[in-house]
């Protein structure tokens, strides 16, 4: 595994310039990648594959031209690079109906209302990275400083990644 990636996807610029901005403090450690509509997304998420790259976590907004990201999220199981992604729906008109659709056919992992908090937003991104982490990362301990150490630490005493001596 090369790089895990964060993915954003929404057909409004300023939206995208946001969350990049918001999650800046992560880029180091998970490339943050935008795509401006589902397609775009599927071309990123094959490049990403091409270089050896996976994506741990997309956030997408819903309703977008051509294709909503309850439809996107619901395809992700059949990429590659993306198939164990963490799924975060970003937006603010998805219907009731829209969001039982993402957790039942979409593996939605959090649902987030748009506006957001920047504070509310990096919460999220760390706890959902984390996750993916400790389910699919060979080094998790690698991330202890940028995501939530204690939560990492008590996954690697519990699998045998840290003795008591």
């Amino acid at each position: 595994m090369n790089q895990i990636c964060i993915v954003c996807v929404d057909d409004e610029p300023e939206v995208l310039e946001a969350v990049e901005r918001d999650l800046s403090e992560f880029d180091d450690h998970f490339p943050v990648e935008s795509a401006s509509s589902a397609k775009a997304a599927r071309q990123l998420f094959e490049d990403l594959n091409v270089n050896g790259d996976h994506v741990g976590l997309v956030l997408c907004d819903h309703l977008m031209p051509e294709e909503t990201g309850v439809e996107l999220l619901v395809s992700l199981s059949d990429m590659p690079s993306a198939c164990h992604a963490r799924r975060v729906l970003l937006t603010g008109q998805a219907s009731h109906a829209d969001t039982i659709e993402a957790l039942n056919q979409g593996g939605l992992d959090y649902y987030m209302a748009k506006p957001w908090a920047g504070k509310v937003l990096k919460d999220v991104v760390r706890d959902q990275l984390t996750s993916y982490v400790i389910e699919h990362s060979p080094t998790p301990a690698s991330y202890m400083n940028i995501l939530d150490g204690v939560k990492i630490a008590e996954f690697l005493h519990r699998s045998g990644g840290f003795s008591d001596h």
